[in-house]
């Protein structure tokens, strides 16, 4: 028999303590590294983070707490990645090369790095040597407040490796959260990206106080620009409607491939443009009613990935190509000082 995992995640936000519940629901021992000493010894006393979803409580007897990153990494088979994409190379700096080896990485990361415009899988691989087989993505559509609601929500988890991707997906499962699979590794990590650049747009579109039924046609149009950058960077499963059996994979929830209608795409779009617990809508939100982007960023007090987001795919989009005037107008916007309003009146423009 197979030994379980020894599952480690790294990072202590919103997103990471969701996952945390979900792994201990599921009464799985987490090694979790958390940066902060103080909430570290306020998790161990009081059950609860007390900075993010301080409504969800641990069985502390499933943690293991660290501010030491080596310690939880060097201890884990596998490990969660949940940290904003801004801080991912920091994070992990005081990793020795070899720090990976053998192991398996979800990351659930919903950006790109900063520095060289990568995702994830690029870093790891070029800083630690990880194989592409022995990294896997987790995707929404699943705001952490709803998990910590216990709402009904659905993960994502793709991989290469079909069958490693089922089986870790099901540790994702629970009453409240349902998981499925696909193998468009990459495909999957730009939509992340795309559509909290899009959500900034939604929510720029708000502040300045446009309607529902334009903002629908935004959200569209955003949707067919997301879809035709896929493809330009050869993600797969853009064809609505039409579905494939897994290879080796049992009927059942993860019988279907994901196509583009499926929730890691569209879906994720969809919510992350008109939730109100979206971080990027809502500091579009403030963008579109006049803040300043350092105002915005001071008022929230928590990272919305849009922003650095915009910035990195306008410059590898240079060498893409693909027609992505929102998005551009997004980045120029938050970037080069567009007026919100003048922006959009181009955007009315173009849109069908």
């Amino acid at each position: 028999m197979t030994p379980e995992p020894k599952i480690g995640v790294i990072g202590s936000g919103s997103w990471a303590t969701a996952l945390a519940k979900i792994l201990t629901d599921n009464r799985n021992p987490i090694r979790w590294w958390i940066r902060s000493e103080s909430a570290v010894q306020h998790l161990l006393q009081r059950r609860h983070n007390p900075a993010y979803l301080s409504s969800v409580y641990f069985d502390t007897a499933l943690l293991s707490l660290s501010t030491d990153v080596a310690s939880v990494v060097g201890s884990s088979d596998l490990l969660v990645l949940a940290v904003p994409s801004a801080y991912v190379e920091e994070t992990l700096s005081v990793l020795p090369p070899g720090a990976f080896a053998g192991k398996k990485v979800i990351s659930a990361v919903k950006g790109i790095l900063p520095s060289g415009n990568r995702l994830v899988n690029d870093y790891l691989a070029d800083r630690f040597g990880l194989d592409l087989a022995d990294y896997f993505t987790i995707m929404g559509p699943c705001h952490a407040e709803e998990v910590a609601a216990e709402k009904l929500s659905y993960l994502t988890l793709s991989g290469i490796d079909a069958m490693t991707t089922a089986e870790l997906a099901l540790r994702f499962n629970a009453p409240y959260l349902n998981t499925v699979v696909n193998d468009d590794v990459y495909g999957v990590q730009y939509a992340a990206v795309l559509k909290n650049i899009y959500a900034l747009g939604a929510g720029i579109a708000h502040g300045l106080e446009y309607g529902d039924n334009f903002l629908s046609v935004l959200i569209a149009n955003s949707a067919d620009e997301m879809a035709s950058f896929l493809r330009k960077v050869g993600a797969r499963n853009m064809e609505v409607g039409i579905h494939h059996l897994i290879p080796g994979v049992s009927p059942g929830p993860l019988r279907k491939t994901a196509n583009y209608a499926a929730s890691v795409y569209l879906g994720d779009l969809l919510v992350t443009c008109y939730s109100l617990f979206s971080r990027n809508r809502t500091f579009g939100n403030m963008i579109g009613k006049g803040y300043s982007v350092r105002a915005a960023q001071l008022e929230m007090n928590m990272v919305a990935e849009g922003y650095n987001a915009s910035r990195c795919l306008f410059e590898i989009n240079r060498d893409i190509g693909a027609d992505m005037a929102i998005a551009d107008t997004v980045y120029r916007v938050l970037w080069e000082g567009l007026d919100p309003r003048e922006g959009f009146r181009r955007i009315e423009a173009g849109l069908i």
